[in-house]
């Protein structure tokens, strides 16, 4: 798993924010698009993409999309 590769995952999660947008360092419960459905979408991502699984208490300890990433890659 690589950090670009996941951060443009990611970024397919969102419909409105430009990928240009997410960056490892972006603050992503800041950004306005930003939901608890969107969390459950990084859920599904991480599951199906990464064969991880993640809670929603985890994503809310993470702030950075590297964080996520860490978090992910650590399971």
């Amino acid at each position: 798993m690589e950090l670009n590769e996941f951060i443009k995952n990611f970024a397919e999660q969102f419909d409105d924010t430009d990928a240009s947008e997410i960056t490892a360092s972006t603050e992503f419960h800041e950004l306005d698009e930003w939901s608890s459905l969107t969390g459950m979408s990084v859920i599904a991502m991480a599951k199906t993409q990464y064969g991880k699984t993640i809670t929603g208490k985890e994503i809310r300890e993470c702030d950075t999309v590297e964080d996520l990433f860490n978090l992910i890659a650590s399971k």
